[in-house]
């Protein structure tokens, strides 16, 4: 049995990779792009569709 703390993990990878994806195609980066920013940034909505426009706006 997975402890809470490893499922809270579990729970967040999936959460990301989720995250990931809507912020790629709302934006138009790549889901690694997107998960990385997630990594440096965390979840908060606003703050990564605006580091995403400044990256794609960059390339």
């Amino acid at each position: 049995m997975e402890s809470a703390h490893a499922e809270g993990r579990h729970d967040e990878k999936v959460d990301s990779r989720l995250l990931a994806g809507k912020l790629a195609k709302e934006v138009g980066i790549t889901e690694a792009q997107a998960r990385e920013l997630i990594h440096m940034i965390g979840f908060d909505w606003t703050s990564l569709v605006r580091e995403a426009r400044f990256l794609k706006d960059r390339h």
